[in-house]
């Protein structure tokens, strides 16, 4: 795993040059940004259990065919391991977005997630779903302004936003 400042580095460094000023100025605005980003994860961390809890709640009304007899998430045991893989899901997301990269949520959590559902027979698109539903509450609480570092977060919710779909895309 990479954060952004290694990646960088290491990209630079593989090809034998300097920074360009366009690194030094991203890698810049991202330690300005950072008390923002902070506040961020810390948002969903603190809320996590309201985030997976309300996207499987708003999942489980719009496909009762899952929690219904036969469905991938009847019975006890089968729900409560939809709600621990959408929590690891959302735990990744948050690694991603301190870190500024997507690596770790790579190379962790999605690489042979679809397959692993598909051996399951467990309905990707439904995950994903569920995916895109913890999406919306995570950016609804995250980009609450009350109490937090003020200033512009649009590129911050656009990058929170950019992790959560490619773990939708991930598991469809």
């Amino acid at each position: 795993m990479l954060d952004a400042f290694a990646k960088v580095v290491s990209q630079a460094d593989a090809k034998g040059e300097f920074l360009s000023s366009e690194q030094l100025d991203a890698l810049t605005n991202m330690v300005k940004d950072g008390n923002k980003r902070l506040d961020t994860v810390n948002r969903i961390t603190s809320n996590a259990s309201t985030i997976v809890t309300d996207a499987a709640r708003a999942l489980f009304e719009e496909q009762p065919q899952l929690i219904a007899p036969g469905g991938n998430a009847y019975t006890n045991r089968r729900m409560a391991a939809c709600l621990r893989d959408m929590e690891i899901i959302l735990r990744y997301v948050t690694y991603a977005m301190m870190a500024g990269d997507s690596s770790v949520l790579d190379d962790r959590c999605l690489n042979g997630l679809r397959e692993t559902y598909q051996a399951l027979g467990t309905p990707g698109s439904s995950v994903a779903v569920g995916v895109s539903k913890m999406k919306d509450a995570a950016i609804r609480i995250a980009n609450d302004p009350a109490g937090i570092t003020q200033g512009d977060c649009s590129n911050l919710m656009s990058e929170l936003a950019s992790y959560f779909d490619r773990a939708a895309a991930a598991v469809a």
